[in-house]
């Protein structure tokens, strides 16, 4: 035992002058410390970008105020008489010569307004007999198409209903590459979707509305879009609408990794312009522009790698008349680079006829800034207002005079028939194909010019007569 405990103490005393050699040895080497952690900074970024998305919340904000759209599609007949014969004979076989009932679409829109006006995509809309729009709270309301503007791909749907829910309107322009979005829509008719991505791409064009004077500058999202997304809204982390829900990229009909909306600072710009004008203002510089490449800059020995090439001049084109030449890069409006053409399209298509913009170009590796004035289409600077109301689209009918054996048999002066009945006011009466417009708030109605003349200046109820070809009488009123 004595021998053990000789043993035992020998080694502890080992181990102790073992660990004073190595601490003596080490008395130079730097030892680990605890150093407070500092915060990361991120300069000029907003604030709901470095924050954890909630997306919670911004569903919670933006749901209610995203409505289904329905449409009803009447194809227009173009059979001959003898195929109407044919259809007569065998009691209309639509088999043989294909289905002539209505067909029906479905889309999305967002509500802008608390008493209906919803913004959506043309091509939800267009063509469209008739419209429903069926709302969060499942209550459905008859819309009627207050404008369009094709070129951009928005629309502008009222329904009468007061206090519903809506979306504020974010800043497309701060939306960054990177940033998480939401795209909320109805889907192959599954209502209230919501989808979850990032902003791939900003100012994307892809080719779908058609060239020409079409504006393409999309917000690219890898968010899940599919049919019946068309119209709904893009919003970002806070609920804000930054975009409207317009294409996809796909080789099958569905989403394959990659959708497309139209920025909220150009949908809103076109909503204003057909509620304050009945018509888009359209800015134009009048210049036929190519983008700036690396060939480019070798063929026409260029100065500078990033902008848009001013390759021609249109006939009285804003541009050129404030002093901007051939073979200048325009490298920035405003405070806003200009990198590629979307881009510009999408700064100058915020703008109206008559505003004024400043322009920096690259002339031949010096910088000049140079004042626009815009013009439209027609190389006028004023705003064009459309007086007068497309009375055919607001009344939803297609019309035509009555013919002369109607008037003979229902012992009528003259009239207007109702050829095609569309969403519209006269559909919200109740009134139905065929009926004969015979007076206009007690002034007779002979022609079709009369029945829009009638409406010029109306305001309030309207009181219309007429009869039916069984010879029935009715009447009908509606607001103007």
């Amino acid at each position: 035992m004595k021998r053990n405990i000789g043993i035992f103490v020998i080694a502890l005393l080992g181990a102790m002058a073992g660990a004073g050699m190595i601490k003596l040895l080490d008395k130079d080497q730097p030892t680990a410390q605890q150093v407070a952690s500092q915060p990361v900074q991120f300069a000029n970024f907003p604030d709901h970008i470095i924050q954890n998305p909630n997306f919670v919340t911004a569903s919670a904000i933006a749901t209610p105020a995203v409505v289904h759209i329905k449409t009803k599609v009447t194809p227009k007949s173009s059979s001959s008489a003898e195929e109407e014969d044919i259809r007569s004979f065998f009691g209309r076989p639509d088999f043989f010569f294909g289905p002539q009932g209505p067909q029906t679409g479905s889309g999305s829109g967002v509500i802008i307004s608390e008493d209906g006006y919803i913004i959506t995509n043309n091509h939800v809309i267009k063509g469209a007999d008739e419209i429903e729009v069926v709302l969060n709270d499942k209550r459905s309301f008859s819309g009627t198409v207050v404008g369009t503007d094709p070129s951009t791909d928005i629309a502008l749907v009222k329904i009468s209903a007061s206090g519903l829910a809506t979306l504020s309107f974010g800043n497309s322009d701060e939306v960054q590459v990177g940033e998480w979005v939401l795209a909320v829509g109805n889907p192959f008719n599954l209502t209230s979707t919501v989808t979850a991505g990032i902003v791939s791409a900003k100012a994307r064009s892809v080719g779908i509305l058609g060239g020409g004077s079409s504006m393409e500058a999309f917000i690219q999202t890898d968010a899940a879009v599919n049919p019946g997304n068309s119209g709904g809204a893009l919003v970002n982390v806070k609920g804000e609408l930054i975009g409207i829900n317009t294409a996809i990229a796909t080789n099958t009909g569905s989403y394959q990794g990659y959708s497309f909306a139209v920025p909220v600072n150009i949908a809103s710009k076109v909503v204003e312009d057909i509620k304050n004008f009945g018509a888009v203002q359209r800015a134009f510089l009048g210049v036929q522009i190519q983008e700036v490449d690396a060939a480019l800059v070798t063929k026409e020995s260029l100065k500078v790698y990033d902008g848009v090439y001013v390759a021609e001049f249109l006939p009285n084109s804003a541009a050129e008349n404030a002093g901007i030449k051939k073979g200048d890069v325009i490298v920035q409006i405003d405070n806003s680079r200009v990198k590629s053409t979307p881009e510009l399209m999408e700064i100058i298509g915020r703008k109206r006829p008559g505003e004024k913009v400043q322009v920096l170009v690259n002339r031949g590796g010096k910088q000049e800034t140079l004042t626009v004035t815009l013009r439209n289409a027609d190389g006028k600077t004023s705003v064009v207002k459309n007086e007068k109301p497309d009375y055919a689209s607001l009344l939803g009918g297609e019309f035509e005079n009555v013919a002369k054996k109607d008037i003979d048999n229902l012992k009528i002066e003259g009239g207007v028939k109702i050829k095609k009945l569309m969403a519209g006011k006269l559909k919200d009466t109740g009134i139905r194909e065929g009926f004969i417009i015979t007076k206009v708030d007690r002034t007779p109605i002979l022609s079709t010019r009369d029945l829009f003349k009638a409406l010029e200046d109306k305001k309030g109820g309207v009181l219309i007569e007429g009869v039916y070809p069984s010879g029935a009488k009715a009447y009908y009123g509606f607001g103007m």
